[in-house]
């Protein structure tokens, strides 16, 4: 699957998110190596620290559906179709190194509706990663 495929899912899965506090839609597609993609979008909470980011709900939904191995992620964020470049939060980097530091991210937004997107590496963006 080509990164624009990988963004325009993550983007359909932003329109499901939750987000009654901060109203900033993020949506995340994951590749598995064997093909599958799996989606989420960001869940808030009125306690806010409990809320679950895009990222980690696709990784979540893979794993549990017995996926464990990532080639690739997509996020997309922002408010009203007007996505923003959004690259995925601390923890999220951390949560996804756990299963591959070489995992290509790819940010997209959307330019006057003409999409864009800037890859990098997890390593990249989550220089120094805890492991045990």
């Amino acid at each position: 699957m080509d990164n624009i495929d990988l963004i325009n899912k993550a983007i359909e899965a932003s329109k499901n998110a939750y987000t009654p506090y901060s109203h900033f839609n993020v949506g995340a597609a994951i590749l598995t190596k064997s093909g599958k993609v799996f989606t989420g979008c960001n869940v808030e909470c009125s306690s806010y620290g409990i809320s679950l980011c895009a990222e980690r709900t696709a990784l979540v939904k893979a794993v549990s559906e017995g996926c464990k191995d990532f080639e690739k992620i997509a996020v997309v964020g922002g408010t009203n179709d007007e996505f923003v470049y959004t690259t995925p939060c601390g923890a999220c980097r951390q949560f996804l190194a756990d299963f591959n530091q070489n995992m290509d991210v790819i940010m997209g937004f959307l330019d006057k509706g003409e999409l864009q997107h800037k890859d990098m590496m997890l390593k990249e963006l989550l220089p120094e990663t805890f492991e045990l």
